[in-house]
């Protein structure tokens, strides 16, 4: 089974100034809870056990988020308000859940995993980037029956429309079934002419430990970041099986002022 899940934190945000000058992207309130929280909600759904946070010295406050019980108790034994003290229960209990690691200069995903290399303890881990939230139907349950059922590596994906395969890491596949298919290749924002699919990664994925070995041989690409999809690509062209999971879902864009808004406005409806 799955049981632990990597997101990656360590990000500025800077797509979404000014808002994130003060506060951390993953805290901002979406229909009046964090962003972080529907990531976590949704893999403790599926059966997630352990966290691991990737942040940096900046984002200090996601950490305080966790850690802040001086706070809490100063408050519950003046207003011995229910509420609260049920918000400071499932705090210390994703607290007990969470480890923390850091990457202090952003070097990409692929980095950002290779910190966590000594806290993974099974053959496959889950990867979700906060970014990315979907709604209405558990993406990771169903990536993970999928590996159950395959025994392979599986990345969340969807249909985008041919003329944005270039903003998005996209999927060669074989084999497609009603709900997936076998991945051949992945490349990162190809020219429209030069897109083999419009199926494009989205932020989850089930990964194997060897893609560890993986990261620590690539040299730094695009942006001089080590990118994750280079690794994963590289193991599918070494005939490690990986498979694009078609999830059922809604997907919400969290990245962007824009799209932040617009999820604001679609949870608020749920």
């Amino acid at each position: 089974m799955i049981k632990q899940a990597i997101i990656p934190l360590a990000g500025l945000g800077t797509r979404m100034l000014p808002l994130t000058s003060v506060t951390p992207k993953e805290l901002l309130p979406i229909n009046g809870k964090p962003n972080l929280e529907y990531i976590l909600e949704e893999c403790l759904e599926a059966g997630i056990k352990q966290f691991i946070f990737i942040i940096s010295k900046k984002k200090q406050n996601i950490k305080k988020y966790f850690y802040n019980d001086k706070f809490y108790k100063k408050i519950i034994k003046k207003k011995k308000d229910k509420r609260i003290e049920n918000e400071y229960k499932k705090i210390k209990r994703y607290r007990s859940m969470i480890k923390f690691v850091y990457q202090n200069k952003p070097k990409g995903t692929g980095d950002a995993v290779l910190k966590c290399n000594k806290h993974i303890k099974n053959n496959f881990f889950l990867m979700l980037l906060p970014d990315d939230l979907i709604i209405k139907k558990n993406c990771t349950k169903e990536m993970i029956k999928l590996h159950q059922q395959k025994k392979g590596s599986v990345i969340a994906t969807k249909k985008v429309p041919k003329k944005t395969v270039s903003r998005w890491g996209i999927l060669s596949l074989k084999n497609k079934k009603k709900n997936y298919f076998q991945i051949t290749d992945v490349v990162e924002k190809p020219k429209i002419k030069d897109a083999k699919s419009n199926y494009a990664i989205i932020g989850r994925y089930i990964l194997p430990k060897t893609v560890l070995k993986e990261i620590k041989k690539l040299k730094p690409g695009q942006g001089r970041e080590i990118h994750i999809t280079d690794a994963i690509k590289n193991l599918i062209h070494k005939n490690e099986n990986f498979y694009g999971s078609i999830f059922k879902g809604k997907y919400l864009d969290c990245g962007t002022l824009d799209g932040y808004i617009n999820s604001s406005i679609e949870i608020s409806k749920e």
